[in-house]
């Protein structure tokens, strides 16, 4: 993983606040590239703080990849490489999915057992019902960008073995399988990243996630899986657009779809 990938959270709160400050500024042009920021002393009295706690939070700017720091000449904010970003448009949802399939993916583990009862409510599955479980993190360039655990039933799941799920993107083994996927929901929210989801995100514990729970179904509305997906936010979001509909007071926003969804989903 490359310097300009990493997201370092300092030790202390307000380490971690003059971080996020510096950062943000850095990151949202306040700051360009080349340009020098103030000295340790300066950034303590602007931010009340010590100037140990400003020197932790840029030793983690300084391990992010953001600045360089040089005896003699001050602080300086790095020529930074931007990370590709993936984006999904909520309104042409099942195109998205095959898309982001297509980037490339390392898996962790892969083993069947029981479906978690919070897995067969969703999926509609009876009690004992077997499922496959994957664990695998997609890349965006060299950046982790996504966690994703899968669940797949297991007489669908029989028909792809450990090594075809570590090479060939889950949408076409599933469709190897037979399967047709039709439709899917899913939930959006927010969580915070335990050690093993930090540790392959490349990002620290307790770093903010954007988490997405999906259940995705055949044309005969059999769920053929479940998916739990973390993403980083600074390298993927969820775009949607909105058009002005109604009359006087009832006029509100309202999604846009793309007319096109069903053409890019044949070509899936």
């Amino acid at each position: 993983m490359t310097d300009q990938h990493r997201q370092t959270l300092p030790e202390g709160g307000k380490a971690r606040r003059v971080y996020l400050l510096l950062r943000d500024d850095i990151l949202s042009g306040v700051y360009g590239a080349g340009s020098a920021l103030a000295g340790e002393q300066k950034l303590a009295e602007m931010h009340g703080v010590s100037r140990v706690t400003v020197r932790r939070a840029l030793d983690a700017l300084d391990e992010d990849g953001l600045i360089e720091r040089r005896a003699g000449s001050g602080t300086r904010v790095r020529e930074a490489v931007q990370p590709e970003t993936m984006s999904a448009d909520m309104a042409t949802l099942i195109p998205q999915i095959v898309k982001m399939g297509q980037h490339s993916a390392r898996l962790l583990s892969f083993s069947y057992g029981a479906a978690p009862d919070y897995v067969a409510e969703a999926m509609g599955l009876g009690d004992g019902h077997r499922v496959q479980r994957a664990v695998r993190v997609r890349l965006a360039g060299e950046a982790p960008f996504s966690h994703l655990t899968t669940f797949v039933p297991e007489d669908i799941a029989a028909n792809y073995s450990e090594a075809d799920l570590a090479n060939v993107p889950l949408y076409q083994l599933l469709e190897r399988s037979g399967v047709r996927v039709s439709s899917a929901s899913q939930r959006v929210g927010a969580t915070l990243a335990g050690p093993d989801v930090a540790d392959a995100l490349g990002v620290s514990v307790g770093a903010a996630l954007l988490s997405l729970r999906r259940v995705v179904r055949d044309g005969d509305g059999r769920a053929v899986e479940y998916l739990a997906a973390l993403y980083r936010p600074d390298l993927f979001e969820l775009e949607m657009s909105l058009s002005r509909v109604g009359e006087s007071a009832m006029r509100h926003w309202e999604p846009v779809v793309d007319q096109r969804q069903g053409e890019t989903e044949g070509q899936g």
